[in-house]
């Protein structure tokens, strides 16, 4: 990966893309699904709330603006199912799945299992249509033709449907041999969709991950050592995902922005469902993986401390996401300031560089979206506003007239 700092995208201030729905908004789509709603006014519902969130962000004062994921259910979208060869299974079997990886045990501690999930089930390929290009297309109608290249847009990661199932699950032997064939094959397909949305002007990528953060959890590294049916350390597997990572943008990269935002889980009630910190995948996430920027959270303990910055190599970014986006409390602004200072620090250790020269690849953000599900977290529309206004706030005090 070339050497050259990638700015503008990112931002100083950043979210990382869902936001609230209105409840209005949220009516409609249940009586959508209650089929007393046409898909046709179902559409015009989701156009008018985007422009109304769009607006939020602009008043806030932010440039890389997102639709809010609000033509999804979840932040996964729909992706994966549109794939030929994946198909989407409803109240899976439980055996299925490895009982251990954080969000299938925060399921089945509160008594539940994934009522959805999506399965390979055949060669996998695109099919030529993007499930996520009429998105990028209405946010154009929305914005500046300058300002397209600024509009994130979030995606699933490519490896996203493969940690929760025990090892020979996740796709039929006879189709994929190993590993390694399944995950180039969504690399290829990964590839064909970011052709598409290049071609409409898609330039800022995030990409969505809560398995690197399973991969700083004791409690799934003490579950996957237990299970005898693995194939592959913890280790390896985290190689082949990055390698799958850098396969699926590897015709892209240096044309468009590519971010990371490592998700330590945002489900229904403000829940999380990995701690630890970065320590174990600080070496390989940052030297490995052919990203420009990290967005990581860094709201409370549960993400450990900023020593695996260190590790962040001169010419990538990070946008530390010190507000939370869980809870309504509003942070203590100065206290942010010092914390964005002290990661500073720590950052400029580790390649000799000055304080300042660290803040130059740096942003605030808050540490999740607001409504990773559309059901949303345990505050209200104006508590986003002024978490929005916040990390405003904060950059333009740290880096002042930058945006």
């Amino acid at each position: 990966m070339s050497g050259t700092t990638y700015r503008s995208p990112p931002f100083r201030a950043e979210h990382l893309g869902s936001l609230l729905r209105p409840k209005e908004f949220l009516q409609k789509r249940a009586a959508f699904e209650g089929n007393s709603l046409s898909q046709q006014e179902l559409t015009k519902a989701e156009d008018e709330a985007i422009a109304k969130v769009v607006k939020v962000q602009k008043d806030a004062g932010l440039r890389a603006v997102t639709d809010g994921e609000y033509r999804r259910a979840v932040f996964w979208g729909t992706f994966f199912e549109e794939l030929d060869g994946m198909t989407e299974i409803r109240n899976p079997d439980i055996e299925i799945f490895r009982p251990y990886v954080p969000d299938i045990a925060g399921f089945l501690e509160k008594g539940h299992k994934p009522g959805q999930s999506c399965l390979c089930t055949g060669k996998i390929k695109h099919t030529g249509k993007s499930t996520l290009i009429d998105q990028f297309e209405y946010m154009k109608t929305l914005v500046p033709e300058e300002r397209w290249g600024d509009i994130k847009l979030t995606m699933i990661a490519p490896p996203w449907y493969h940690l929760r199932y025990k090892d020979g699950n996740a796709f039929p032997r006879d189709v994929y041999p190993t590993d390694e064939e399944y995950f180039y094959d969504i690399s290829l397909a990964v590839r064909a969709e970011l052709d598409i949305l290049y071609a409409a002007g898609v330039r800022n990528v995030q990409f969505d991950d809560p398995n690197f953060a399973y991969f700083c959890s004791e409690k799934m590294l003490k579950g996957w050592a237990e299970d005898k049916s693995n194939t592959k350390t913890p280790e390896e597997l985290l190689d082949a995902y990055i390698k799958c990572y850098n396969d699926s943008i590897a015709m892209h990269v240096g044309k468009m922005h590519f971010g990371l935002h490592i998700c330590r889980g945002n489900f229904m009630g403000s829940r999380h469902f990995s701690e630890g910190g970065y320590d174990r995948i600080a070496t390989k996430l940052f030297k490995d993986l052919n990203v420009s920027t990290y967005y990581l959270e860094y709201d409370n303990e549960r993400a450990g401390g900023f020593e695996p910055l260190t590790h962040l190599p001169a010419h990538k970014n990070v946008i530390l996401g010190v507000i939370t986006s869980k809870f309504p409390e509003l942070e203590d602004k100065e206290k942010m300031k010092e914390r964005l200072f002290a990661a500073a620090d720590i950052i400029a250790q580790g390649v000799g560089q000055t304080r300042e020269q660290a803040l130059d690849r740096m942003g605030v953000s808050p540490q999740c979206g607001f409504a990773s599900h559309e059901e949303g977290n345990l505050l209200g529309w104006e508590d986003m506003e002024k978490k929005l206004q916040l990390v405003r706030s904060i950059a333009d005090d740290v880096w002042p007239g930058q945006a």
